[in-house]
């Protein structure tokens, strides 16, 4: 005889007990970890190919049967499942926990490396000494415990990324969507750079020495990018390492603004990056607890444009530290390129205060200008500086503060670690300069938005509740209005968990849509005007 849950209750009922099958599959998993925890200790294993599949298998079956069980005996459609009855997920004792943990591995990870076995001259120890028999089989390399990071994280992707599936397996954009990362990230971002590092001194490079590149990422992701020793390696590699180069630079001004025209930042954001794939698979229990505050929206549009001035400045002068004034010898001389960065960027300011001025409150019509003084004015002491030494010692500072603060501290030991505390995108949210140029172009020349049919709202707060960036979903579809904003990664979630089919992912032009707000508020649309315009 079937049973029916009869509460009315909107935040769910108390999470239930872990079933038996639940604790089987934790167990399975908690202990493909104890091995990697008894590799930090030193256990010699004797065979470490074995022990890492072993591993690695039972860190992957454990999570997948777990989310099996936990999904697949109820109906399809988003229930919140006591979210915030939950420790872990409603940042109680073991939410803290999990993040203390996870803070401490970044630690170690980017800072304390020898105590994750790494050694620079012998062979590796510990856990990194674990991994080396795949590292080997893949690259040809001994493990680094960048290696081992990059393991762990796609496992992550690839189990969680099963558990979101069965968990949103109503909606199609989802499942397409987190296959969709789980391929970028497994093919993308682990195998193809580990293959590149084993064409080292092939035949086929000529004895060159082809960089390791992930082909998903670009700048300002990959900032390093354009340093010297990069440059110098790409031109080594010969045709295919020139190709590279110049995918890299056509990614930035051609590939991106296209498909972010398109489709808005969600083609990168959550379709393609890493860091937006950990967030939705790995971090989807934690999507909750972004602030939706006008305080910590303030604050994040200050500092994550913060962030691209820093980067600008730090790749203009780190560029500019390695080219000449030769003009016999270099096409591209200092001078040229400080005069055309400072082209580009006055030429974009003007461009969108022309055009798309009445789209920017004051506040940010002021920080705009604020930035582009900012930037021209060290950009033009330059010419001030006779020979330019000036600029060329402030490069190197540029990039180690950049590279600690940003791409260590903040994308990994925050971005990361602070899942149970802030949230799954605090580093896509307030750090990525990456999602900062994507969302600048989505809010003013994209043709996405998420469209609202207010008249169907019930004000549940479900799309505000989910929504990992921090968008207060539920205000703009009360009124109707549809939702063009910079900081939406377009993950979905909002629509997929809207009872009534209030809102929809579109792209396309204004013209021809009927207007939700008016319809709301009883006032009168020629419906037929509208789709004779169509």
């Amino acid at each position: 005889m079937s049973t029916y849950d009869r509460s009315m209750a909107l935040t769910g009922q108390p999470p239930k007990e872990l079933s038996r099958n639940q604790k089987i599959a934790t167990l399975i998993g908690l202990s493909g970890l104890a091995i990697i925890l008894l590799a930090a200790f030193n256990v010699n294993f004797p065979n470490k190919a074995l022990w890492l599949s072993i591993s690695l298998a039972a860190i992957t079956t454990g999570t997948i049967w777990f989310s099996w069980d936990m999904y697949s005996k109820k109906e399809p459609g988003i229930k919140n499942d006591g979210v915030w009855f939950k420790s872990i997920s409603s940042k109680g004792f073991w939410g803290w926990i999990a993040g203390i943990s996870l803070t401490s591995f970044y630690i170690i990870l980017y800072f304390y490396p020898e105590y994750l076995g790494l050694v620079q001259k012998g062979d590796n120890t510990g856990v990194i000494g674990l991994f080396d028999p795949l590292s080997r089989a893949l690259s040809g390399n001994p493990a680094s415990q960048w290696f081992v990071y990059g393991t762990l994280y796609t496992v992550a992707i690839l189990a969680f990324g099963i558990k979101f599936m069965w968990k949103y397996r109503h909606n199609r954009y989802e499942r397409i969507r987190t296959m969709s990362v789980m391929f970028f990230q497994t093919a993308f971002a682990f195998i193809i750079p580990e293959l590149m590092a084993r064409l080292n001194g092939s035949s086929v490079l000529n004895g060159g020495s082809l960089p390791y590149y992930d082909l998903k990422n670009m700048w300002p992701l990959n900032y390093y990018n354009f340093e010297g020793y990069r440059i110098k390696g790409f031109l080594s590699s010969g045709d295919i390492g020139f190709g590279l180069l110049i995918f890299g630079i056509l990614s930035i001004f051609v590939i991106s603004p296209i498909l972010t025209y398109k489709y808005g930042k969600r083609w990168y954001c959550s379709w393609v990056c890493g860091c937006g794939g950990l967030a939705e698979t790995a971090g989807d229990s934690f999507r909750q607890l972004s602030d939706k505050t006008v305080k910590a929206w303030k604050i994040e549009r200050w500092v994550v444009h913060s962030v691209v001035v820093f980067v600008t400045l730090m790749t203009t002068a780190v560029i500019y530290s390695y080219l000449g004034n030769d003009t016999s010898k270099y096409w591209l001389t200092k001078s040229t390129f400080l005069i055309g960065v400072g082209v580009l960027l006055t030429s974009v300011f003007a461009l969108v205060m022309i055009f798309k001025r009445e789209q920017f409150q004051k506040d940010a019509k002021y920080g705009a200008v604020g930035y582009l003084v900012i930037i021209l004015a060290l950009i033009g002491f330059h010419f001030f500086s006779g020979d330019g030494q000036v600029f060329l010692f402030k490069s190197e500072t540029l990039r180690k503060s950049y590279s600690f603060l940003i791409g260590s501290i903040f994308s990994g030991v925050i971005g990361t670690g602070f899942y149970p505390i802030f949230g799954n995108r605090v580093w896509c949210r307030f750090g990525c300069p990456m999602a900062a140029i994507l969302g600048f172009q989505q809010r003013l020349f994209s043709k996405f938005r998420i469209t609202t049919n207010g008249g169907q709202c019930i004000s549940c707060g479900n799309c505000s509740t989910y929504c990992e960036m921090g968008i207060d979903v539920r205000a703009y579809a009360q009124k109707g209005e549809n939702i063009v904003r910079s900081s939406c990664v377009g993950c979905g979630i909002c629509s997929a968990v809207c009872p009534r089919g209030v809102l929809k992912l579109e792209n396309g032009p204004l013209q021809g849509r009927i207007d939700s707000n008016q319809v709301l508020l009883g006032n009168d649309v020629d419906l037929m005007t509208l789709v004779n315009k169509k």
